[in-house]
């Protein structure tokens, strides 16, 4: 295999566990955030490519920086978001430090600790928040609680698809002094059901993601635009969910996701909520100019 294309899984926007650029944002900002999922979604399934070897994922991972940045040939993956980049005078530094975190996957399988974990979870899924907010002009001082908010979204993934990681790539996020503690080990992982030391494991990982939902909830009174506020509240409704799904469900022996109509109906309360509390605010802003 020596192309992105051959690696690529055929998973898109609609197949994520939240919502990419979804209808709620205004159609002049979903084409660079598009462009930006394309390029992350290529680059992503480079690092997951079950029989790629470590060596060539790097070199494919450095193709697509180099067609980003303009170092190297164009990539049909990569040249969309350079041009989008172009466009809006945005910097590839937040495309850049996810392929970081993909060169990571291409070479570590293992995390010793949950400060380890969230130092991945810094390239892996702080810059996509911070590239939104971006492409809306937000002020980057919304920073830090986005990055709480994407933390949370990454390890509630890695929580759901901790067996399959497992078994298709033997790769494990769960921090192993935290399996250790509660008496598991990664073996466990292969079951059928989890058992009781795991499920301990899975509920502690679950709650301190739950703490992290909770922090970047301080980032949806802060957002100026109205459409990117209702679908990062939308996103959060739904990661504050399966968060506390996680805390009690078990990942290897159901499947902890919310169908379509769930989906719908908690993204959507998420939304509709942060909409009714912005018109509030609104008329009361009005009232006190009316003063």
């Amino acid at each position: 295999m020596t192309s992105v294309s051959e690696a690529l899984s055929g998973k898109g926007a609609g197949d994520e566990n939240f919502p990419v650029a979804s209808w709620l944002l205004s159609e002049e900002r979903r084409g660079p955030i598009l462009a930006f999922y394309r390029f992350v979604r290529a680059a992503d399934d480079v690092a997951d490519h079950p029989s790629l070897s470590p060596e060539t994922k790097l070199k494919l991972l450095d193709d697509l920086d180099d067609a980003l940045t303009g170092r190297g040939a164009p990539d049909p993956h990569a040249e969309p978001l350079r041009l989008a980049l172009a466009e809006t005078g945005l910097s590839p530094k937040h495309a850049l430090d996810l392929l970081k975190a993909f060169r990571l996957d291409g070479r570590k399988n293992r995390y010793a600790d949950w400060s380890e974990l969230m130092d991945y979870c810094a390239l892996s899924a702080a810059p996509v928040g911070r590239f939104v907010l971006d492409v809306h002009g937000e002020d980057p001082s919304m920073w830090p609680a986005s990055d709480a908010l994407c933390s949370a979204l990454q390890i509630i993934n890695h929580l759901q698809d901790c067996a399959e990681d497992y078994r298709r790539l033997n790769r494990v996020y769960l921090p192993l002094d935290t399996l250790a503690a509660h008496g598991a080990s990664v073996e466990t992982l292969d079951a059928r059901k989890a058992p009781p030391a795991l499920r301990d494991a899975l509920a502690e990982l679950a709650h301190r993601t739950s703490e992290l939902v909770g922090r970047g909830g301080a980032l949806i009174p802060q957002i100026r635009d109205l459409r990117l506020g209702a679908e990062i509240a939308a996103i959060h409704a739904l990661a504050r969910r399966l968060a506390r799904d996680l805390e009690s469900r078990d990942p290897l022996s159901e499947r902890v996701h919310l169908g379509k109509a769930g989906f719908a109906w908690v993204g959507g309360l998420g939304a509709a909520r942060f909409l009714g509390s912005a018109v509030i605010r609104l008329g009361r802003g009005r009232a006190k100019a009316i003063v």
